[in-house]
């Protein structure tokens, strides 16, 4: 059995909570440039430049890339021969968003009440996911997330006749509905399977893996290339002023699922699609 004292989780989140806020990760900077070189419409050029300029500059004076910094999700794997010392393991991860939102003059963004509001004033609670894995080390992911993109994501209960062409359908139908709302170019994860509650975490999960990256299963990795063709043929474009740029990568996760039922969640995420991982 192995001891971690939480003070080293609170440290470590508030630590990735400014920093993955500040610096894109290196394959979606890449995949950015990439959809550059590819685009040929002059103001989805000069866009593009721009938001390369941006995310360089947010890098080099460590300020935060874009203005909404996030609701704090937190992922963590948890080692089974793990035994955590201290406070309270999801109280050190709430004092850890709200030191990184404090001192690293992060907005704040989250209301105390989803229906008479009031903010809480240091972007506290993050929402947290935790899975419990075989070791002895402490994995932890945070991914802030905008909502600007989080508002365009979508969840449907399709019925196992939908079929393939039901789940290509949803996926287009809902990044078509976004438009510019969700800052495009933009990631989309999706999650196919498992049932109503487990098939949005696996879309969220999806915006884990790097864009960069396919599915291991062969069948979802040409799907997620068949996608992205498909989500970019829309034209919608760099901020949604047209152009060959609507998404930087497709993801796709899968779950068994129910005989009566093939869930399908498409979680949607902008251009400022940030996490940082580290292990303890």
């Amino acid at each position: 059995m192995r001891q971690i004292s939480t003070s080293l989780v609170k440290e470590a989140v508030e630590r990735m909570c400014i920093g993955a806020n500040v610096y894109l990760p290196e394959d979606m900077q890449e995949g950015i440039r990439a959809m550059r070189r590819k685009e040929d419409g002059a103001i989805a050029q000069t866009i593009l430049d721009q938001i390369i300029l941006n995310y360089e500059e947010a890098g080099r004076e460590g300020v935060p890339i874009c203005q909404d910094t996030g609701m704090a999700c937190i992922f963590l794997e948890i080692g089974q021969e793990v035994h955590f010392t201290g406070d309270y393991l999801y109280d050190a991860i709430q004092e850890g968003v709200r030191c990184a939102y404090t001192k690293g003059y992060l907005r704040k963004s989250v209301e105390a009440d989803p229906v008479r509001r009031g903010n809480t004033g240091d972007n506290t609670p993050a929402m947290i996911h935790t899975d419990i894995v075989p070791g002895d080390k402490v994995k932890i992911t945070v991914a802030p997330k905008g909502f600007g993109s989080e508002n365009m994501s979508a969840l449907a209960m399709l019925k196992p006749s939908a079929g393939l062409a039901g789940v290509k359908d949803f996926i287009l139908q809902t990044v078509e509905a976004a438009g510019p709302n969700p800052c495009p170019p933009i990631v989309v994860g999706v999650g196919i399977g498992g049932n109503f509650d487990q098939v949005a975490l696996l879309a969220k999960k999806a915006l884990l893996r790097p864009v960069d990256s396919r599915n291991e299963d062969p069948f979802y990795a040409d799907l997620e290339d068949e996608m992205l063709e498909k989500i970019n043929d829309l034209g919608i474009g760099p901020q949604g002023f047209g152009g060959r740029t609507t998404a930087v990568g497709v993801n796709i996760e899968t779950l068994p699922t129910h005989i009566a039922g093939m869930p399908c969640a498409v979680n949607i995420s902008c251009h400022v699609t940030r996490h940082e991982t580290e292990v303890i």
